[in-house]
């Protein structure tokens, strides 16, 4: 019971990671605020949960709106009496295209989610993780960032950048005892990669299977890491476990990618 007591805001709940870390903070003692865009999901994730609802609150928020990421912040304070953590899954990803055919739109809403406004949802939470008197926050990365897997440019560059953001924020919130971390998956075993195999299938007239297997084959462990094992490792740095550490990008891939 890693996080017994402590309470986990978890921006970005839906049907993959964020849930996922969601439940697992559940399991581990966690007192948890689910934020996310569409209220009708966040109810429906926290009667899922925690059927009691005695230690999940919802919270509707898109993390680029500062009033809505101070609704979140209230949230954990009158629901549970303190703030301890932050997993900031919440992320804009469709930006495909090369040079020549990208909408530079889809890169401006990708900078306005994942790095705007990771930093306007931090801004409202951080006060209230000094007031208890330190906290862990956990971003959530993508191996695109270090080298090319999907056309996506504009998502694997938001993504450099918020990792540069976080040496920034680790040096600032350091002297309140405020962790900052990054979590780098590739390949998640969830519904989004899921959603891919089911398309590349489909598109190639290849079975699903065969399409997993191309993508682990490349993988050192043989499979696709599912995104619980991603949410385990986010679990372990928003706990007291982790209190060493801070300014670390860790690398949850099976080894497809060695830092």
């Amino acid at each position: 019971m890693i996080l017994e007591g402590r309470t986990l805001v978890v921006s970005g709940v839906g049907s993959g990671l964020g849930r996922e870390i969601a439940r697992l903070a559940l399991r581990d003692g966690a007192q948890v605020v689910l934020a996310a865009r569409t209220e009708e999901v966040l109810q429906k994730t926290a009667e899922e949960l925690d059927p009691s609802g005695e230690r999940v609150a919802i919270a509707q928020a898109d993390i680029t709106q500062a009033d809505d990421c101070a609704r979140v912040a209230s949230t954990a304070t009158e629901r549970f009496g303190r703030l301890d953590a932050v997993a900031q899954v919440a992320a804009y990803e469709n930006v495909f295209g090369g040079l020549a055919d990208t909408d530079f739109e889809h890169w401006r809403r990708a900078y306005e989610t994942n790095v705007i406004g990771t930093m306007t949802l931090l801004r409202a939470l951080v006060p209230e993780m000094k007031q208890g008197g330190g906290g862990s926050v956990v971003l959530i990365g993508s191996q695109s960032m270090f080298e090319p897997q999907l056309p996506q440019a504009g998502y694997a560059a938001s993504k450099g950048a918020l990792r540069s953001a976080m040496y920034y924020l680790t040096d600032e919130l350091g002297a309140d005892q405020i962790r900052v971390n990054m979590v780098v998956p590739s390949w998640m075993w969830g519904p989004p990669v899921q959603t891919f195999v089911k398309f590349r299938a489909k598109s190639e007239e290849r079975s699903e299977q065969d399409i997993v297997d191309e993508i682990a084959g490349r993988i050192p462990l043989g499979r696709i890491v599912p995104d619980e094992d991603v949410a385990e490792a986010v679990v372990l740095l928003a706990s007291e476990r982790a209190r060493g550490i801070t300014g670390q990008t860790l690398l949850v891939n099976g080894g497809e990618r060695m830092d």
